[in-house]
């Protein structure tokens, strides 16, 4: 009876190390995997300001995608910038979403956390991406006017700023993480 007694310890002992050492690898893998994905996330901020230079002048149209007819609206706009950032950091962008819907797929932000690609918006629900914070902390906007016609670019020190954007800000927010995924 002793013999099955130790036995049966020794075998409950083992399955238990083992069992610790599969949870241990298992931990190690997730781990690494956002370990991973927090690089690419830093590569995906990183590449916005260069991308979204590329945009600034363009023109204006409300449904133009700038891929296809060389014009652009918000949504186009900011599908266009994410999606070229997520491919440069190894990443997939969710697909085109309408600015109601994009904005539904966002979070809020606090000011101290701002981010390159975030956005600012209005309480009407116009939206402004930060593309780039430099050292100073000063922002750098980017968005499709209709008023202007173009895709125009405007910082945190433009008197515009104050006496439009922040007094009507409903908020600052970002996308939402499951609008970006690895690559297959």
């Amino acid at each position: 009876m002793k013999k099955i007694l130790v036995a049966s310890i020794s075998f409950l002992c083992w399955a238990g190390f083992a069992w610790g050492l599969n949870q241990k690898q298992t931990v190690d893998s997730v781990d690494q995997n956002n370990n991973a994905y927090g690089v690419q996330e830093t590569i995906f901020r990183q590449s916005i300001p260069s991308i979204a230079d590329q945009f600034i002048g363009i023109s204006y149209e409300l449904g133009g995608n700038p891929q296809i007819s060389g014009t652009s609206d918000n949504s186009y706009l900011f599908l266009s910038i994410y999606t070229l950032a997520a491919e440069k950091a190894g990443l997939s962008y969710g697909e085109y979403l309408p600015m109601a819907d994009l904005l539904s797929n966002t979070r809020e932000v606090d000011k101290n956390d701002l981010q390159n690609g975030d956005l600012i918006v209005l309480n009407n629900d116009l939206a402004a991406m930060i593309y780039w914070i430099d050292e100073s902390g000063k922002m750098y906007f980017l968005y499709a006017s209709e008023t202007r016609q173009k895709i125009i670019s405007f910082n945190s020190e433009n008197p515009v700023f104050d006496s439009y954007w922040l007094e009507n800000l409903k908020g600052y927010y970002r996308i939402s993480d499951t609008l970006l995924s690895p690559l297959p």
